[in-house]
C-alpha cells in the first residue's frame, strides 16, 4: 500500500464516481480501477459498492476512508514542518466555530491575532453545526473547533473554555413577568426548541426530566432566521445560551428571562482529535484561541453578573 493509492481512494469516495475521480486526478479510468483493485487486494476486503448511480463505501471502506484522511493529513503536516524547519511558521490551520454560540465572538479577534503574529499561516474558519464539526475533526479534515458540549466521545478531546447560562427568549406578550422565571413555570409555555441531538436541547430535556416535567414543544427549529421569525410572530418562546439569546432577541424585539430553580448552564469547549497530533501552526493558533477564550470568559462572566444584579436588559 502507498499514499498515492490512499489519495485515489479518498477522491473516489468524495466524488462518488470512479469516472469523475479519474478526470479530476488526470489519470485513465482503467489505471485508477487497477489501483483500487490492488488496494482491495492488499486489505482482502471489498471497499466500494458499484452501481449505476456511482460508488459508495462498504463498512470496511468507511473505516479505511477515515484512516486514509488522517494518514494523508499527517503526511502533509510532516512535509510542511520538514520544509519549514527553522524558518518562519507557515501552513494551513482549520478552525470550526459553531454558529449561534459565543464562539462567533472569537472569529474576528482570532483572524486579527493570527495575521499579526503569524502572517504566513493561512487560517480557514468554518461555521457549521456541532455534529458536523466533530465529524470533520474525527476524519482529520479539521484541526479544532469551538462548540457547545464537553462529554467524552471516541476519538475526540474536549477542553472546557467557559460556561453560559440558558435563558428564555419569547414574544413581548408571553405570559411571563419579571426578569426571572422558574423552570416549573415553563411546563405549559409553548416552546420552539432545537432538535433532540443538539447539546443545548439535551440539557433542557434533562432539566425538565429531573423536575419531572414535560416541555410543551410545538416546533423544533435549527435555523436561526426561522427561529427569529417564529418568535417575532408570537408562535412560541425558545431557550438558548445567553450569547445566542441576545442575538435572537435583538433581531425580533423579544424579551429575555433568566431561568432559575434550577439554573441551566452549557459548556463551550475546544474540541480536537485524540488520535492526530496538531501541527506546529495549529498549536500556535490553539494558543491564541485559549488566550481569546479566557478574555471572553471574563467578559461573559462580568456581563452575566451585572444582568443578575440589574435584571436582564430588554433589547
Amino acid at each position: 500500500m502507498n499514499l498515492r493509492r490512499l489519495k485515489y481512494f479518498v477522491k473516489i469516495v468524495d466524488v462518488g464516481s470512479v469516472t469523475q475521480a479519474a478526470e479530476l486526478l488526470h489519470i485513465a479510468q482503467p489505471a485508477l480501477s487497477q489501483q483500487l483493485a490492488t488496494l482491495e487486494g492488499e486489505f482482502r476486503q471489498q471497499l466500494l459498492i458499484r452501481s449505476g448511480k456511482g460508488v459508495t463505501p462498504t463498512e470496511a471502506g468507511k473505516v479505511l476512508y477515515r484512516h486514509a484522511q488522517q494518514i494523508l493529513r499527517q503526511f502533509e503536516q510532516a512535509q510542511a514542518e520538514v520544509r519549514n524547519a527553522g524558518q518562519t511558521l507557515t501552513g494551513k490551520v482549520s478552525v470550526g466555530l459553531a454558529p449561534g454560540t459565543a464562539a462567533s465572538q472569537l472569529s474576528l479577534p482570532l483572524l486579527k491575532a493570527v495575521r499579526s503574529r503569524y502572517p504566513d499561516v493561512l487560517l480557514h474558519l468554518n461555521e457549521n453545526f456541532g455534529t458536523t464539526l466533530t465529524e470533520l475533526i474525527v476524519n482529520g479534515r479539521m484541526d479544532m473547533a469551538v462548540l457547545y458540549g464537553g462529554q467524552a466521545m471516541v476519538g475526540l478531546s474536549f477542553l472546557p473554555l467557559l460556561h453560559e447560562e440558558l435563558v428564555l427568549v419569547g414574544p413581548r406578550e408571553m405570559a411571563i413577568s419579571g426578569a426571572e422565571v422558574e423552570l416549573a413555570a415553563l411546563g405549559s409555555l409553548e416552546l420552539l426548541l432545537l432538535r433532540p441531538h443538539n447539546v443545548v436541547r439535551k440539557l433542557v430535556d434533562e432539566a425538565f426530566m429531573r423536575a419531572r416535567l414535560t416541555p410543551n414543544v410545538v416546533a423544533e427549529i435549527e435555523s436561526t432566521s426561522n427561529l427569529v421569525a417564529a418568535v417575532a410572530n408570537g408562535l412560541g418562546a425558545t431557550i438558548l445560551p445567553m450569547s445566542a439569546a441576545h442575538l435572537v432577541a435583538k433581531a425580533c424585539d423579544a424579551r429575555l428571562c433568566r431561568i432559575v430553580n434550577p439554573v441551566i448552564e452549557v459548556p463551550l469547549s475546544l474540541c480536537t482529535s485524540d488520535n492526530l497530533p496538531l501541527s506546529q501552526p495549529a498549536l500556535a493558533v490553539k494558543g491564541i484561541l485559549m488566550e481569546l477564550a479566557a478574555d471572553l470568559a471574563l467578559n461573559i462572566g462580568a456581563t452575566q453578573s451585572l444582568e443578575l444584579e440589574e435584571g436582564l436588559p430588554a433589547p
